[in-house]
């Protein structure tokens, strides 16, 4: 069930789905209305969602609420659907996405080592923490220097 973001408490779990592009404007409403409709159907569970950066796909689920096996996969599927639709890649949450002035940028670990090697970035560039997992986490170390990340032993 579709719940106000401010409801969940600060242990709330965090899925995170980088988007391998920028979302278009146009795309967005669409976007929007289907994440809308997927967690107000999704049954048993209280979730809210977030487009961050017209990027990034947030899901924010009840510390109370624990997904089974077919709700996980439900939302994987869901995911899926929408890399199909729009044709982005989302699931990919291996690449490291930073930002770049007022633009968030997606690289490959082998390009962004490139990027530090030839002074593109540094220890200070934000870089975003996919692999956070509540709440709070998303709130206060999702977005972070690189030099403070796992990214850090690449300085």
């Amino acid at each position: 069930m579709l719940v106000p973001y401010e409801e969940l408490t600060s242990e709330a779990k965090v899925l995170i789905y980088p988007g391998s592009r920028k979302l278009f404007p146009v795309e967005l409403p669409e976007i929007e209305q289907e994440l809308r409709k997927f967690c107000q159907e999704l049954d048993g569970i209280d979730l809210c969602f977030k487009l961050e950066y017209n990027r990034f796909i947030v899901f924010i689920i009840s510390e109370e609420t624990l997904l089974n096996l077919d709700q996980h996969n439900l939302l994987v599927g869901f995911v899926q659907e929408l890399e199909k639709r729009f044709d982005l890649v989302l699931l990919d949450k291996v690449n490291v996405c930073f930002k770049q002035g007022q633009y968030v940028q997606m690289k490959e670990i082998p390009d962004f080592k490139g990027l530090i090697k030839n002074k593109g970035v540094s220890k200070k560039t934000i870089v975003f923490d996919h692999m956070i997992n509540t709440k709070y986490e998303f709130e206060d170390s999702w977005e972070i220097p690189a030099g403070e990340s796992w990214l850090s032993h690449f300085f």
